[in-house]
């Protein structure tokens, strides 16, 4: 047997688990970033044209109508994904909690997989039947409920209350990263072949849940039994799965919501997580109708709005374990979001240069708080001190929090496609009206916080 001193040992499985709760969750946003990429250049492709003309009863008209409608036809698509992931998040919290994390999250990842591919090989099939996509995005939508309450249960389990922040900051990263590597995955196979912009990020999650089921750890204190004996050798499958007969039972529906804070954030997610959305699903789209770029260009130009997103998730970590105040740390930066939204409709038709940075700021802004939310703010909601230790709430915290914003998801693109047919300015007054409107939920939360001359993190949720 290998000589590990205990505390060496727990570092490097919780190191462990945080880079590798990190990849999986990576896998699920680099798998749903396609179809915003392949949207750009959905009108040119001839295999999915016919969908758009056959649900229309458009076959004796000419194509000008065509491009009145897929906007529209294209925002349905995307609320079919988006409304179906939202109601599902609520019961997954619930499941999740009842379930090995391991095998939930694997299944998932699977699944998802398998759907993701199906919707890609609807191109090399010839497939022109609308209802066929919109079925693959109903079933994706429901399978991918299994990830974020799994990993941000995950990462909880093994990270305490200090710096938090900062650590959910750096870990949340991931929704960025897979966001950029779908979007080059994407865009490299787009002008050519759409339907290995979806073929390929399916094999990586599929590929990525089998990783998951071999070697994920679910909890901190599965390796207690380790770490009584400094003659370590024991196979990772032998303690995945170790619960204590003394574990309190999960938390209800009621119960979760009954949790100070929880309903404050959760509305605010619901349209912070609006604005990010329809951002993820309708940037590149944009950029070709601002920048006059192809669809290639625009795909890698608006990964730059992710990494600003990794920016301001990180700033938003460090600085709310610094003040000890997350509602005012998420207020501040919707604030300063709203203007600079505006300033990005006006600059981004100047050229390249001031979009690149416009865009990295509006990412930082845009996704700072939604990334606090949906993690640090989650995990100290899921461990609050009135649960009196029962940390089997945090799944569900989890999932009503990321339930309540993922409607905003659903809303946002499908507006999007809605006021985008008459003007792109529309599109960023209702996102700067969803930003002050996230910002006033916050209020009572943000005036508790001034109030308070506690400075430890998650003193607004207390």
């Amino acid at each position: 047997p290998l000589l590990v001193p205990p505390n060496v040992l727990f570092c490097l499985y919780r190191a462990f688990t945080f880079v590798l709760t990190f990849l999986l969750y990576t896998s699920f946003h680099l798998s749903r970033k396609p179809i915003s990429i392949v949207k750009v250049t959905t009108y040119s492709l001839h295999s999915i044209q016919p969908i758009i003309l056959k649900i229309n009863h458009l076959h004796a008209l000419c194509a000008s109508t065509d491009k009145e409608n897929y906007k529209q036809l294209l925002g349905a698509m995307d609320l079919s994904f988006l409304f179906v992931y939202a109601v599902g998040m609520y019961l997954s919290g619930i499941i999740g909690e009842r379930l090995p994390i391991r095998l939930y999250l694997t299944m998932g990842m699977l699944t998802s997989g398998l759907f993701t591919c199906l919707f890609g090989l609807g191109y090399a099939f010839n497939v022109h039947s609308l209802s066929f996509y919109i079925f693959v995005q109903i079933a994706n939508g429901l399978v991918q409920t299994t990830g974020w309450p799994s990993v941000v249960t995950c990462i909880g389990n093994w990270f305490g209350k200090g710096r938090r922040g900062l650590i959910m900051g750096l870990w949340n990263s991931h929704t960025s990263v897979g966001n950029i590597l779908g979007s080059l995955i994407a865009g490299y196979y787009v002008s050519w072949n759409w339907g290995l912009s979806f073929v390929v990020p399916g094999i990586i999650i599929a590929v990525m849940g089998i990783i998951c089921f071999l070697f994920l750890i679910e909890r901190e204190f599965t390796y207690a039994l380790l770490l009584q004996d400094r003659e370590v050798c024991v196979p990772v499958q032998q303690v995945v799965v170790v619960k204590s007969e003394a574990e309190p039972s999960a938390i209800s529906f009621r119960g979760a919501l009954c949790i100070p804070g929880v309903v404050e954030f959760s509305f605010c997610l619901l349209f912070a997580k609006l604005v990010s959305y329809t951002f993820l699903f309708w940037l590149p789209l944009y950029i070709t109708k601002a920048a006059q770029l192809d669809s290639k260009e625009a795909g890698d130009l608006s990964t730059l709005f992710d990494v600003g997103g990794i920016v301001g998730g990180i700033l938003a970590g460090v600085v709310s374990d610094k003040l000890g105040k997350r509602a005012t740390t998420c207020a501040v930066m919707l604030l300063l979001a709203a203007p600079t939204l505006y300033g990005f409709s006006m600059i981004s038709q100047f050229g390249q240069g001031p979009t690149i940075g416009m865009l990295l700021v509006c990412g930082g802004l845009v996704n700072g708080p939604y990334a606090l939310i949906t993690t640090a703010v989650s995990a100290d909601l899921g461990t609050h001190k009135s649960l009196k230790g029962n940390a089997r709430a945090l799944s569900t915290v989890t999932a009503i929090i990321d339930g309540t914003g993922s409607v905003g998801a659903a809303i946002g693109p499908l507006l999007a496609g809605l006021l985008s047919a008459q003007s792109w300015d529309q599109v960023f007054y209702m996102l700067m009206a969803a930003d002050f409107l996230a910002l006033l939920l916050l209020l009572r939360l943000v005036l508790k916080e001034l109030r308070s001359n506690k400075s430890r993190p998650g003193a607004a949720v207390e």
